[in-house]
């Protein structure tokens, strides 16, 4: 008997029993993630990422970098501010993504804006 016959077997008799009954979700439909704009080669290695909860990490960097940007070619003083603002957002973000994942981030400015933040906040 082969191994594939086997799991076959016991599945359709745990089935039976109605051992997977009491499992969470039975019964309801399956939350399919569309992955069409993931390349195939790519999609387990991007599901294993977004598992561990690096793919939020990715997206806030690219959101930081991006940000950081349109700060440079800001053209007035309140575009600036308003820029400013969002992007102390997304580093506050982060560093709680940070703190989730029990890393340290290293970078002394962003350790100020983290103090500023919080200090904005607090009030």
């Amino acid at each position: 008997m082969d191994f594939s016959r086997l799991t076959d077997d016991r599945i359709r008799k745990a089935y039976e029993e109605g051992e997977f009954e009491n499992l969470p979700g039975y019964g309801k439909k399956l939350q399919l993630e569309d992955l069409s704009n993931v390349p195939p080669e790519m999609r387990m290695a991007y599901k294993m990422m977004k598992n561990a909860g690096m793919m939020e990490e990715q997206q806030v960097r690219s959101e930081i970098e991006y940000i950081e940007d349109l700060i440079k070619n800001a053209h007035d003083d309140l575009e600036e501010q308003r820029l400013t603002q969002r992007l102390n957002e997304k580093l506050l973000r982060f560093n709680q993504i940070m703190e989730k994942k029990k890393k340290e981030t290293n970078s002394a400015t962003f350790k100020n804006y983290q103090s500023k933040i919080y200090d904005r906040f607090s009030d």
